[in-house]
């Protein structure tokens, strides 16, 4: 998944960005709520973690208009005010949870993680199609219940297929899931990835629409 943090506070910005990289996500990092509007405005999130005061204005009226604008992108609040009148605020102004400071990052992961999974219709934990079954908590895959090694970017890109089976991804929307803004994307590194998944699950798999993208296929 790809998150979007907007946090002022450099320090506590760029532990962020290590830390949820290492959890398999893609971060991009900001720091006012005007270039939060920007980044929203050209590129897509599973999610974002927006703290309440950042230097051009409150965080809440960031939320406000991007719920305005009916974008559903699952927002994760983090502030220093704790009270619950703060709580009652927040999530009544269209935040799907909320974290106060100081906090622990594996639980910022984990709800992270169950914000997305309740965006995208999932009750349970993990994602499944076929054979495939894919944790997202420790990115481990299983086809027909044996253990499959992938890398962080194969995961990623065989959970955006899954989410959706049916539906065809572009060669750009899965670089977008895959690489953040200061990351070089090699012009044929999804279909490696692809290659490579397909060699691990199954030829038929992954099906490619030449011209389109690809979606999922048979797994047997």
């Amino acid at each position: 998944m790809r998150i979007l943090v907007v946090e002022d506070d450099p320090i506590l910005s760029d532990g962020l960005r290590a830390g949820l990289s290492l959890t398999g996500a893609t971060v991009d990092a900001v720091a006012t709520c005007e270039d939060a509007d920007n980044a929203l405005s050209t590129t897509r999130y599973s999610a974002v973690v927006l703290d309440i005061m950042l230097p051009d204005g409150s965080g809440l009226d960031l939320l406000r208009r991007l719920r305005g604008r009916q974008d559903a992108t699952p927002v994760l609040l983090l502030t220093a005010r704790d009270s619950v009148g703060d709580k009652v605020s927040g999530l009544d102004s269209g935040a799907d949870d909320y974290l106060a400071k100081p906090f622990d990052l594996d639980e910022l992961a984990a709800r992270l993680r169950a914000i997305v999974r309740r965006e995208g219709g999932r009750a349970g934990p993990t994602m499944t199609y076929g054979a495939i079954v894919l944790s997202p908590a420790d990115l481990s895959a299983t086809v027909s219940g044996e253990p499959i090694n992938l890398s962080r970017r194969e995961f990623a890109i065989l959970a955006a297929l899954m989410e959706r089976p049916e539906q065809v991804r572009s060669r750009a929307e899965l670089e977008e899931r895959l690489y953040g803004w200061h990351e070089d994307v090699e012009s044929n590194a999804v279909e490696v990835h692809i290659h490579n998944l397909r060699n691990k699950i199954g030829r038929d798999a992954i099906q490619t629409l030449r011209g389109v993208g690809y979606r999922m296929g048979t797994v047997r």
